[in-house]
């Protein structure tokens, strides 16, 4: 039936009408809202997880972590790789905000100071921060998020290292020698953070009756750097008796002190650090459990995008026994064996 007249105009502004108030409901809509959105009550979006590099197995095995939880919520994960580049992942981060996909970020940020506006801009857009492992900002003294409104799970810098300190003394207690002669092979000198961690480090030694700090040497976190720095340091001091460095330094300087009684303490939790314990290569580790970290990231951010309420902050450290200060007697009845390997 076609209508004419004045019969036709009313029934065309009542369409009119109608259509308009469409337009006005679809207006108020949110244009995000597709039923996963990380409103409060709603599911979350998928998580983003901004680690150090692909390459790098620590970072690998917090994302297995991070995936597997993920999945259980029915959300999927992305791995954005920033290869150890700070200003490329602070790139990522902020184009992730943009893309409106992601309900929770899980951020191991290779700068934690440099991204402090991007993780603001983050949780200010309604994503779910977690900071994951570095602190972000420039406090390395504590787990306490300094963002507001982010939610921190990470290995306090200077709590690892007063860890490593008190391991170190523990080592000496082993030795004959008095006073007993230890080297730290420190990280890299240029990272604020490295340096932070050193500091712990010497100053907990030197609290320690009958130690002596000999030598700080940048061991830094691989086999080559950590030959490099064992060979500079038996050069001026071939009668030490403890060296604390990162697990990936130590591996290389083991080759290098083959046949010297030295005990080693590594900063690190792979499943071959944790054999070198377990074998009494070397007398301890601060250990944490990377993977489980990875997965309770993921819970804390995914609790918080759908309405939950999570603790503000938690050390890593609280997550395994003794406080992750390991050694052959407290490994073998753990049971703990690593969650990657090197």
């Amino acid at each position: 039936m076609v209508l004419r007249g004045s019969g036709a105009e009313t029934v065309r502004r009542q369409l009119a009408v109608a259509a308009a108030g469409l337009l006005l409901l679809a207006g108020c809509a949110d244009p995000d809202d597709d039923g996963g959105g990380s409103k409060p009550g709603g599911g979350a979006k998928g998580v983003a997880f901004f680690g150090f590099a692909k390459a790098n197995s620590f970072s690998q095995a917090t994302f297995e972590g991070v995936k597997e939880q993920a999945g259980k919520a029915g959300v999927k994960a992305e791995f954005f790789d920033a290869n150890f580049d700070a200003q490329a992942q602070i790139r990522q981060m902020q184009d992730a905000i943009t893309s409106k996909r992601f309900g929770v970020f899980v951020v191991q940020a290779n700068d934690g100071t440099a991204s402090v506006p991007v993780v603001r801009k983050a949780v200010q857009s309604g994503i779910a921060v977690v900071v994951q492992f570095t602190p972000v900002g420039p406090r390395y003294s504590t787990a306490d998020p300094q963002v507001p409104g982010a939610i921190s799970l990470v290995d306090v810098p200077v709590r690892n290292g007063e860890r490593l300190g008190r391991l170190g003394a523990g080592a000496c207690r082993t030795v004959k020698a008095k006073p007993c002669e230890v080297a730290y092979l420190e990280g890299l000198k240029a990272l604020p953070l490295d340096n932070a961690r050193t500091e712990a480090v010497v100053k907990t030694l030197r609290s320690a009756p009958d130690v002596k700090v000999v030598a700080q040497i940048e061991g830094g976190y691989t086999r080559d750097s950590g030959r490099k720095a064992m060979q500079d340091l038996l050069q001026a001091h071939p009668g030490v008796d403890v060296v604390i460095g990162s697990s990936q330094a130590l591996f290389g300087a083991e080759g290098v002190a083959k046949g010297k009684d030295i005990r080693y303490v590594g900063n690190g939790a792979s499943r071959q650090a944790v054999a070198a314990v377990r074998e009494g290569r070397w007398y301890g580790i601060p250990y944490l459990p990377i993977r489980t970290a990875g997965a309770k990231a993921a819970e804390l951010g995914l609790t918080k995008a759908r309405g939950g309420t999570v603790a503000a902050s938690t050390d890593m450290s609280t997550l395994v026994p003794n406080g992750g200060e390991l050694t052959k007697d407290l490994i073998a009845s753990s049971g703990i064996t690593g969650e990657y390997d090197e």
